[in-house]
């Protein structure tokens, strides 16, 4: 008989709905019934593509003896940390401070009144080097909470007293400015893996946010081992197993510094920052590699990630059945050499084979390889690698696919929506363009309520019941500033507006400039989390400052600007001690070092010189420039008020702190006013 999971919403919780644990989701009720019934509170957070929270689930959730222990002695409550990453937030810091590490599964001990005593993360169903079965940890808990209760209590109290003492102080409120930003450079250029491209060692993961400072660094300043890092890196990524080379996208890892072998889980997120990522290579190096990947990718998003109602899915699974009934990882994309022969034939397999390192012995588990490309491609027929791609393709479909977590996040997509926007102007793709209108027209439709307020998931076309965070604010404001760049059309620009205008309002401590992840008026946690730095997707503080220097340029917002400026110094702060983990603030400060460069294109919309002039400013490498297009002297976007043709014909218009270039009808003297 089902949970009371049953009627939730998200992909995660629903796959324990049938569990024999009395599961109970976050909310008020299930904290009442631990007061009314003096248990204790099991919290366990994961994710539906989370491979060990799969794991525990089969062994231990699914247990009947396990869930008997669990219901007779505890309130057990199940969160999808994507679907609640403020409860997430404010319980990882708890098991991080404790324990001195954290992941997923999350195993979490708290009182009635939420509050934490008692820490771990995946739990085995019986003792293993050092680590106490599940079972053991239960009837540890449950001893503690029975007979000595007073000592639980004064170790809740104690954490929650240390967690409270954690909010952030800025130490120095100043931008970063050049000093900063050159510290930041030398101490990325310190953890760089100059053999393999990236930073720091196994497990190793796309450093996507910092890739994009090194970008937009080397615009501003002409630094060629900040391009040269980017470049590599993207190149060694785009080469190793952590990429798709048949299917295009990105897994979410490598478990070993050489990019060999991922863990297969693919998440929009990342695949939307890469996409990015390598059309803004491209933009800065015409790298034919980088164009393949940005393309492949948004190809990959919208062909396995697209909903029916236009958003993009969360993720697929790193697991699937391996054709023998076993739910393994890796199974679907894992070749052996045997497998090529099958489906190619003698002649091409070992053609295929030699290009996608495929050998006997294999580089995953059981003999099977990941593919790569260890080769030059121009030493290969190129005809004949693209039919040996289409017809391997075609055979992996015929394999069971991994699960796709429908979930529509709104962050998430909003980073999807700023990449396909741009990829698709970019490379002359309108399908893309149109694949991200259709995304942010589902965020608008459905996602934002008539008070400018976002919900944070949608499924199946229901919205959630949870209310978005800052980086769901900070991400859909993203997307929307690059669709009225790429567009023309205000109305997004307009909507950006009023998310912005809410994280001011509602995100925002108004005297200091701190900024946490969730409302004033949001449910009260046990502390309100705020986090600076990047994980895997930019911090919504950094994502915030962006998105405010943005639309502060495209409209003269000062108030959106200052707060943008505040919420910088912590990048000042940070910047230079941390700079891996504050990739995107350090992006935003380079910007707001360029100015940004404010362009508006004014000219009849489908004059093939409008277009041209366009084209030419979304190109531009300048850092965080803004591009507005469309009729002269029109309302549609602030930056067109008071621009007239030249001499009858469309022009283009450059100011930066401002301070404005005579306008130009000459695409080739915009470039150069956008190269300085």
């Amino acid at each position: 008989m089902p949970n009371r999971l049953a009627h939730e919403t998200s992909p995660y919780l629903l796959q324990h709905a049938d569990n024999p644990v009395d599961w109970w989701p976050w909310s008020a009720e299930a904290f009442e019934e631990a007061r009314k019934s003096g248990k204790p509170v099991l919290l366990s957070v994961g994710y539906s593509s989370c491979h060990w929270c799969h794991v525990m689930a089969h062994e231990s959730f699914e247990d009947q003896e396990t869930a008997d222990y669990l219901n007779a002695h505890f309130v057990s409550v199940k969160v999808d940390r994507e679907e609640r990453p403020d409860v997430d937030a404010v319980y990882m810091e708890a098991v991080q401070a404790a324990t001195g590490q954290g992941g997923w599964p999350m195993t979490v001990f708290l009182t009635p009144d939420a509050e934490p005593f008692y820490f771990g993360t995946y739990f085995p169903p019986a003792p293993r080097q050092g680590s106490p079965s599940f079972r053991q940890v239960l009837e540890g808990v449950h001893s503690a909470w029975t007979d000595r209760r007073d000592e639980v209590a004064e170790v809740a109290e104690k954490i929650v007293r240390d967690l409270a003492g954690r909010e952030i102080a800025f130490g120095d409120t100043q931008v970063p400015g050049e000093e900063d930003l050159a510290r930041a450079l030398l101490g990325l250029t310190r953890d760089y893996d100059s053999g393999h491209g990236g930073f720091g060692g196994a497990p190793k993961f796309p450093p996507s946010m910092a890739i994009e400072f090194l970008l937009r660094h080397h615009a501003r300043t002409g630094a060629e081992g900040a391009l040269q890092m980017a470049a590599d890196t993207c190149e060694r990524m785009a080469r190793g197993g952590i990429y798709d080379q048949l299917g295009g996208g990105f897994a979410r890892y490598s478990v070993d510094r050489e990019w060999v072998v991922p863990h297969f889980e693919k998440m929009l997120y990342d695949n939307a920052l890469l996409c990015r990522v390598y059309a803004h290579l491209w933009r800065a190096t015409g790298s034919d590699l980088a164009r393949r990947v940005a393309l492949e990718t948004a190809d990959f998003m919208v062909r396995e990630l697209r909903t029916n109602e236009g958003g993009f899915a969360s993720a697929l699974d790193a697991d699937s059945d391996d054709g023998s009934g076993r739910h393994v990882e890796g199974a679907y994309y894992v070749w052996t050499p045997a497998q090529l022969r099958e489906v190619l034939g003698e002649r091409d397999a070992e053609l295929a084979a030699d290009y996608f390192g495929v050998t006997e012995e294999g580089t995953f588990e059981e003999g099977a390889s990941v593919l790569q490309l260890p080769q030059r491609e121009g030493v290969f027929d190129a005809e004949r690698i693209a039919s040996i791609r289409v017809r391997l393709l075609e055979a992996r479909g015929e394999r069971p696919a991994p699960g796709r977590d429908d979930k529509v996040v709104a962050a998430w997509n909003g980073l999807a929506v700023a990449a396909l926007a741009e990829t698709g102007a970019y490379f002359d793709r309108p399908d893309l363009i149109e694949a991200a209108l259709g995304a942010a027209d589902l965020l608008v439709r459905l996602h934002l309520d008539e008070h400018a307020r976002l919900a944070r998931t949608s499924k199946d076309g229901r919205v959630g019941a949870n209310a978005g965070v800052l980086e769901d604010y900070a991400d859909v404001s993203e997307g929307f500033l690059a669709l009225a760049s790429v567009t023309g059309e205000g109305v997004w620009l307009e909507f950006a507006g009023f998310l912005l205008d809410h994280v001011l309002v509602q995100f925002t401590d108004e005297e200091s400039g701190t900024l946490y992840d969730t409302a004033a008026d949001a449910e009260k946690l046990i502390r309100r989390p705020q986090d600076p730095t990047d994980n895997a997707t930019p911090s919504g503080w950094s994502a915030a400052a962006g998105a405010l220097l943005g639309y502060a340029a495209q409209t003269g917002a000062e108030p959106h600007r200052a707060a943008a400026e505040r919420a910088l110094g912590v990048v000042k702060a940070l910047g230079p001690r941390a700079p891996r983990f504050i990739g995107w603030g350090l992006a935003t400060a380079e910007a707001l070092l360029d100015g940004p460069r404010e362009v508006a294109v004014v000219g009849p919309v489908d004059d093939p010189a409008t277009k041209e002039l366009h084209r030419a400013a979304l190109l531009a490498t300048a850092p965080g420039a803004v591009v507005a297009m469309g009729a002269p002297d029109s309302d549609e976007l602030p930056l067109l008020a008071e621009r007239l043709l030249v001499s009858g014909e469309p022009t283009a218009y450059v100011c930066r702190n401002f301070t404005c270039d005579a306008p130009t009808t000459d695409v080739d003297r915009l470039r150069e006013a956008l190269g300085r």
